[in-house]
């Protein structure tokens, strides 16, 4: 029998089918940890208390001061005591919280896996690679189609590839005498000598009365 099993009594046919869910378990480890917490704080009082009362009585009244420690140590282990069972439900409802958390994670999975299955169920291979085989096919076709369209058509666009090269050469050859007179130029025409007399400068404007 597994731990859970002992804690929560599942060994049982009865107890195993009517036992608490993993939720109400942890809630209880919960409760009792805190009602273990508020013992805690009300030993560590009682233990500040007796050590106070011993130190008050001291050597006046031994007595009291010795049952004031005696009361004190009993406080200290019933306190030691709360801490180890603190420690093991804690180990316990983490235990559980994780068993839980990975009971919900598998079921979940399993849940998303029977989804999966549904979608695939409408899924034959065979059909699939025809489908596409089908998609390739096309592309394909529509590749063709765009590359036809793209040709410019018209009709008379036959022509004698030699007839355009002599027709290109002629231009060219045209283009180049052209170039060649260019170069050459017309004949120069001798321009009129400059005359070698002076010419009479300008008579300089008398200035005016005032």
């Amino acid at each position: 029998m597994s731990v859970f099993g002992k804690l929560f009594g599942a060994g049982g046919g009865k107890a195993g089918k009517g036992g608490p869910t993993p939720q109400e378990a942890i809630q209880r480890l919960r409760d009792t940890e805190e009602m273990l917490s508020k013992k805690q704080e009300f030993l560590e009082k009682k233990i500040e208390q007796e050590l106070t009362a011993a130190k008050k009585h001291g050597t006046k009244n031994k007595r009291a001061a010795l049952q004031a420690l005696k009361r004190k140590k009993r406080y200290e282990k019933q306190l030691a005591q709360i801490d180890g069972t603190l420690s093991t439900i804690e180990f316990q409802r983490e235990a559980l919280e994780n068993a839980n958390t990975n009971t919900e994670v598998l079921k979940n999975m399993g849940y998303a896996a029977k989804a999966m299955k549904a979608a695939h169920d409408n899924m034959d291979i065979d059909k699939v690679d025809e489908l596409m085989q089908d998609i390739a096919d096309q592309q394909e076709l529509a590749e063709e189609i765009s590359t036809a369209i793209s040709k410019p058509v018209g009709f008379g666009e036959e022509f004698d590839e030699d007839e355009l090269m002599a027709e290109l050469e002629e231009l060219e050859q045209e283009e180049l005498d052209k170039n060649l007179l260019e170069i050459s130029g017309p004949e120069t025409v001798p321009l009129p000598n400059v005359p070698s007399i002076a010419l009479p400068s300008k008579p300089a404007k008398k200035k005016e009365e005032e």
